[in-house]
């Protein structure tokens, strides 16, 4: 599995619209998506599946860079638009790319899944290698999101241990036969388990939302210093990269939480058996969240006295690229941040 600071060919989207993840019918969220889409689509191609209902509003606001051709549309429908974790992970074997298409269940299935019915989902890493024109390794029936693994492209991935061992993914595999599929399937050879993502994470804490890669041997932490069950588990993580002989730098979570205010709940509409949202309800804002392309570091930036230190040291890890703040609180308000929304086709040699 390269590294996602490697050359990308392209990168794949989801257009939003799920009315239980997205408040006001996803229409305070559209710009944020576009000016993603925009940024990236400077650098590389983006595939960016719509819906029918969807697609006028995609159109609108991305009408330049689909006459252009960086914007390519996919008439798909799908759950909801966490391409992170519904995509294929994308791998090279032998210089040619293929699509790992993992069994999706919503983050839990019976469980603790976020939504009752995620069939759509599920089957949206075939139809993106269909696409695509690449060949599908399924690894099914094991369930594995893409936001729960990271990799240095030189053999190291990260997760952690409080999703992949969480009852609703694999629980008749042990953590050693669970490490086993990473490896098959990711070209690891070793396996960096994390105890620990950020309080509150919906998804069991995945990797994405509290530790990356800026280098082979360097990742970004989330951190705080603030007494409490988020600096036990930022200090249990530290412990752990720093045993695997990583380099740290520490990236403070925002300083003030994110919460649901009334307006944000009176947008939703929920379908029963979805998981609701409550009134002060803290999210998971992360700066670790962040998605490199091949033109920028987006980042996600909430109004917070800590976003212009999060681009400092940013900026400090990827000084050969420009980092790109993008205000995200409507992103968070669905569950998820701009890396949950986005996955990246590396470029092959063939």
């Amino acid at each position: 599995m390269p590294a996602e600071y490697e050359q990308h060919s392209a990168t794949i989207m989801i257009w939003c619209e799920r009315a239980g993840s997205w408040t006001h019918g996803a229409k305070p969220a559209r710009p944020v998506f576009a000016e993603i889409i925009k940024t990236i689509s400077q650098g590389e191609k983006v595939y960016l599946a719509v819906s029918e209902r969807g697609r006028a509003s995609a159109e609108k606001l991305l009408a330049e860079q689909i006459e252009n051709g960086s914007v390519e549309l996919w008439e798909v429908e799908t759950d909801d638009c966490w391409a992170r974790d519904m995509a294929p992970t994308f791998v090279k074997c032998g210089g040619e790319i293929y699509g790992i298409d993992w069994q999706f269940n919503a983050w839990g299935g019976e469980v603790d899944g976020l939504y009752p019915h995620w069939d759509k989902d599920d089957k949206f890493a075939s139809y993106a290698c269909d696409k695509l024109g690449v060949k599908c390794c399924s690894a099914r029936p094991f369930v594995l999101e893409g936001g729960s693994v990271h990799s240095n492209g030189k053999g190291t991935v990260i997760t952690t241990e409080e999703c992949l061992l969480s009852a609703g993914r694999n629980p008749d595999l042990t953590k050693y036969e669970i490490e086993q599929k990473l490896k098959e399937y990711l070209g690891a050879e070793r396996v960096v388990w994390l105890p620990y993502g950020v309080c509150g994470d919906e998804t069991n804490g995945h990797v994405d939302n509290i530790c990356a890669f800026t280098d082979e041997n360097t990742v970004v932490l989330g951190w705080t210093d603030k007494d409490g069950e988020q600096k036990k588990r930022c200090e249990q993580n530290l412990r752990v990269l720093e045993r695997a002989g990583l380099k740290v730098i520490k990236l403070p979570f925002p300083e003030k939480p994110v919460t649901f205010t009334q307006y944000d709940l009176d947008g939703f509409t929920y379908e029963e058996g979805e998981i609701e949202r409550n009134l002060d309800e803290p999210l998971a804002a992360s700066y670790v969240n962040f998605y490199i392309c091949n033109s920028a570091v987006l980042l996600p930036v909430f109004g917070d006295k800590n976003d212009q230190t999060a681009i400092e040291i940013l900026q400090k890890a990827f000084p050969h690229k420009k980092v790109v703040a993008v205000y995200a609180r409507e992103l968070i308000l669905g569950g998820g941040n701009i890396h949950c929304l986005t996955q990246q086709i590396p470029k092959g040699e063939k």
